[in-house]
């Protein structure tokens, strides 16, 4: 169950039409596989109009930017996290982190079309949700912690659907990342494994039934994703350093003049 501070969030968001994606630790809660967050992360529409609403919203739960950079267009488009404390009773030192750009993502309006919609509250709160396939492929980053959860992600939802689609047999063929669900997959559905074979080896290691191959290549494509994500955010971290740096130093020169 998302924490209620989490849910005053949500139903502000809502309240004020806010085009935005809820994801990280408290869209995991919703599909199944918990995961402990203070924070509420989000995928937002970074137009004129949509950000006037954000603005709206952020401004009644009295968030303020608490890091670099600032809440600017520019800064969303480029693929950088902005980061709010909320200061409203209600939601006192909770965090929100708003990003418009994913890495490995398709562009706002796609994962739009794809999200989820959730009632909470009895329905009094409605929570647009990133879609699954894009989640995880927002969990695959360089950090530990996502790994295991994007694990049991996969494992919440396979174990979930029991008449599952062509296109979510297929979904599990591509990113499962539990050796033996793979092998299962692989023997329930060999039709449709054996051309994902070709593009995925942990796949066809499980067709062999090899679970130390399957875990061996599982290892590789992680640390490949890892890699990925790591050169990726190099320039973007690069551009922070230089933001603080600039910050430090008209806080010295403020200082100085005093």
């Amino acid at each position: 169950m998302i924490r209620n501070p989490i849910l005053k969030v949500l139903s502000t968001f809502s309240r004020h039409d806010v085009k935005a994606l809820l994801m990280g630790g408290q869209a995991c809660i919703l599909y199944g596989a918990a995961e402990f967050s203070r924070d509420s992360d989000f995928v937002v529409l970074a137009d004129q109009e949509n950000l006037g609403l954000l603005q709206s919203a952020l401004r009644e739960l009295r968030a303020e930017v608490i890091a670099v950079p600032p809440f600017e267009v520019p800064y969303l488009e480029k693929g950088h996290a902005v980061h709010f404390r909320c200061r409203h009773p209600d939601v006192a030192g909770l965090r929100i982190d708003l990003m418009s750009v994913l890495r490995g993502g398709d562009p706002f309006e796609a994962l739009w079309n794809r999200r989820q919609t959730i009632h909470l509250e009895g329905g009094a709160v409605r929570v647009h949700v990133l879609g699954l396939p894009d989640l995880v492929q927002a969990k695959k980053t360089q950090r530990d912690k996502d790994w295991p959860m994007l694990r049991r992600l996969l494992e919440a939802d396979y174990l979930a659907d029991v008449r599952p689609s062509r296109e979510k047999i297929l979904f599990w063929l591509m990113e499962s990342r539990t050796p033996e669900i793979l092998r299962r997959l692989c023997q329930t559905y060999a039709d449709q494994a054996a051309p994902i074979a070709a593009r995925r080896q942990a796949v066809d290691d499980a067709l062999s039934g090899d679970l130390d191959k399957v875990a061996a290549s599982l290892a590789q494509e992680e640390a490949e994703e890892r890699r990925r994500d790591t050169e990726y955010w190099k320039p973007l971290r690069r551009e922070l350093e230089l933001l603080r740096h600039g910050m430090d130093s008209g806080t010295r020169t403020a200082t100085a003049n005093e």
